[in-house]
């Protein structure tokens, strides 16, 4: 076997991750496999008396039975500096993160790359429903075919670099054909297998995961107050990090008609309260923001779509670039519920030009009164 074939592909001890085993296997790739243990949360011991959890466990169970070497990377420490405490802390500062976006960026695909080169492997690959394409030069992430797994979104920031070496088998299958594949293959219990939260490490309500692990700083926010528009108060609440912008369910507060999140203060500890008219709006500013190839933009004939959130659709927008850390956002229609944290991921047509995190209101009136100056003054 080539050096060339060499592959080491990330494995979650799911149907998805070990499906890829199988299909790289049959292409004639010689393949390792990596399981990362990240967190370790009460439902992956469910196996009586086992010290590692039970992904790692079915992962290392796959590789005996396909017969290929299996790794075991133990980064806790920094997944919990990188990626739990960042999300905790953008819910203390007002903000909704994005943990899937951060962990792809400087865990999951960083790691791999990192392993990838220590055991002597040309390629990396991963289970996600996308696709790596090859345009003017440069590797693009693609939407996956199947629209309702499609994981694009989650993937705008991870490096160009590591793009080049990526191999994702499933972006041309959708769920169930991945399932028929692991059943033909007899796995039939892989396709069974209850598939992982979208955020790994909480297993429910991320406002109870805040009260177990950073209640000091809960208890420092306290509790805080509903305004109105106009910031009369409506009621009591129970501190900014519960609320989330486009939240209308759960508020503990009754005012005889529908009411929505519309915006967070942190400094003041409020929550704003609105019509759902309120939380539309044709333009949003975008920060550290990664692309691959800014010619992409620069193209009149292009039509670029932005999306805002998971399994939203995306929309028709105009991108203007303010500097090397911010864009804005014109969409050519009104969208709902913008929200500070949350990633914002461009697109022409299927292909992934990259993607920012979406800043807050203020800030966008800052870069609009810079970006006139400049404009002025040129």
């Amino acid at each position: 076997m080539s050096e060339s074939k060499r592959v080491l592909i990330a494995m979650s001890g799911g149907v998805d991750s070990s499906t890829v085993c199988m299909l790289l296997q049959e292409q004639g790739y010689e393949i390792e496999g990596i399981t990362m243990r990240m967190w370790d949360a009460p439902k992956n011991f469910e196996k009586y008396g086992e010290s590692l959890p039970d992904y790692i466990i079915d992962a290392q169970n796959l590789a005996k039975k396909l017969n290929f070497p299996h790794h075991i990377l133990d980064i806790r420490d920094d997944f919990k500096t990188t990626v739990v405490d960042y999300f905790a802390n953008e819910y203390l500062n007002g903000r909704t993160p994005n943990p899937c976006v951060v962990c792809n960026r400087h865990i999951k695909w960083k790691y791999l790359a990192e392993e990838a080169q220590r055991h002597n492997c040309q390629y990396i690959a991963t289970g996600h429903y996308a696709k790596i394409l090859h345009e003017n030069g440069h590797a693009y992430i693609g939407r996956g075919i199947d629209i309702r797994k499609d994981q694009s979104y989650f993937l705008w920031d991870v490096s160009p670099e590591i793009l080049e070496m990526a191999i994702m088998p499933l972006g041309d299958m959708t769920k169930d054909e991945t399932k028929e594949e692991a059943t033909s293959k007899g796995f039939e219990s892989l396709a069974k297998k209850k598939e992982s939260m979208e955020v790994c490490f909480v297993d429910d309500d991320y406002r109870d995961f805040l009260r177990q692990h950073y209640s000091d700083k809960l208890a420092a926010i306290g509790k805080g107050h509903f305004v109105d528009e106009e910031g009369k108060k409506l009621g009591e609440q129970e501190g900014y990090p519960f609320y989330t912008i486009g939240q209308r369910k759960g508020l503990g507060i009754a005012l005889g008609h529908p009411a929505y999140v519309t915006k967070i203060n942190p400094k003041k500890n409020t929550v704003m309260l609105g019509d759902k008219s309120m939380l539309e709006t044709k333009e949003m500013l975008v920060e550290n923001y990664q692309i691959i190839n800014r010619a992409d933009f620069e193209n009149p004939d292009h039509v670029i779509e932005t999306q805002i959130r998971y399994k939203s659709h995306s929309q028709r927008a105009k991108i203007e670039f303010v500097d090397d850390e911010y864009l804005i956002v014109r969409f050519d229609e009104p969208v709902s519920a913008v929200t500070p944290g949350q990633s914002a991921a461009f697109y022409i047509g299927e292909r992934l030009l990259g993607g920012g995190v979406i800043a807050d209101s203020k800030t966008l009136k800052k870069a609009k009164k810079w970006l006139k100056k400049e404009k002025e003054e040129f």
